[in-house]
């Protein structure tokens, strides 16, 4: 079987190990699980060969209990199931990491002409934001640290054009960043409803919007305190703004995966 693209194999282990944290938080029995489980097997077989190591150790995880009885309360099938979770996701970090040392990108110029021009999209990147000026000022600036061009809707020029006319001719880009913020509280309708911080609604349609111009791989979320996260969005990679500065990063880490020319140096 011919081994595939270096950016083609990163970006289907990183799709893998973004689904985890996801996973963890269904029951043990999920069938989401399942489906992940096999379509990750599967994934792993093409990248690396049907009878490779990196098969058998993803096979030689355990998410269930060794030793089970009627007793077996269903927390211990719980903890398992999350605790191979974990493992899975230090198995395909390392394949990750393999493949980003060790392996050459061998596609041929065409594509790689392809690719750049896809990756370079002008060198932009469109930062989606809300009400929270400051971490949409933050992101900015490091998107511009990294040699990139951050566009951020409201500061391109109008040009008699509508908003949503106005997003159409600025959505070309080579990834997209949503801020997903506390910036409203909403909540489902009844009698009692629990109302939770929640991103803006144009947020939600622009994070939509770009996954499917741009695809899972070239989007990502960058969340802020306890804020709601959309659902049906699976396999959609989520990144916390932490106070340590450590989801830069991991962004940086994304945006190499895709193809994006960055200096790590230059994060620091």
């Amino acid at each position: 079987m011919e081994k595939p693209a270096k950016s083609q194999a990163l970006s289907r282990l990183n799709r893998a190990l973004e689904a985890i944290p996801h996973l963890q938080a269904l029951k043990y029995d999920s069938s989401e699980f399942e489906k992940w489980h096999r379509n990750t097997e599967v994934g792993i077989e093409y990248t690396f060969g049907q009878k490779s190591r990196h098969v058998r150790d993803f096979q030689r995880i355990v998410y269930s209990p060794m030793i089970m009885t009627a007793d077996t309360p269903s927390s211990s099938f719980q903890h398992c199931y999350v605790s191979g979770l974990t493992s899975a996701s230090s198995v395909l970090q390392s394949m990750i990491e393999e493949v980003e040392e060790y392996w050459t990108d061998d596609s041929s110029p065409a594509e790689s002409a392809v690719k750049q021009d896809r990756s370079a999209g002008g060198g932009k990147v469109f930062v989606i934001h809300g009400h929270d000026d400051g971490s949409k000022e933050t992101v900015a600036r490091f998107i511009t640290k990294l040699g990139l061009t951050p566009v951020i809707l409201h500061e391109q020029p109008n040009r008699g054009r509508t908003i949503i006319e106005k997003f159409e001719t600025h959505a070309e880009a080579a990834y997209a960043i949503a801020l997903l913020t506390p910036d409203d509280v909403g909540g489902k309708a009844g009698p009692n409803p629990e109302q939770r911080p929640r991103a803006r609604q144009n947020v939600i349609f622009e994070f939509g919007f770009f996954m499917g111009k741009l695809g899972r791989d070239r989007v990502c979320g960058l969340t802020k305190g306890e804020v709601e996260l959309p659902s049906d969005y699976s396999g959609v990679l989520y990144i916390p703004i932490d106070p340590s500065g450590a989801w830069k990063i991991t962004l940086l880490r994304e945006l190499k995966a895709v193809g994006i020319d960055v200096d790590a140096n230059l994060a620091i």
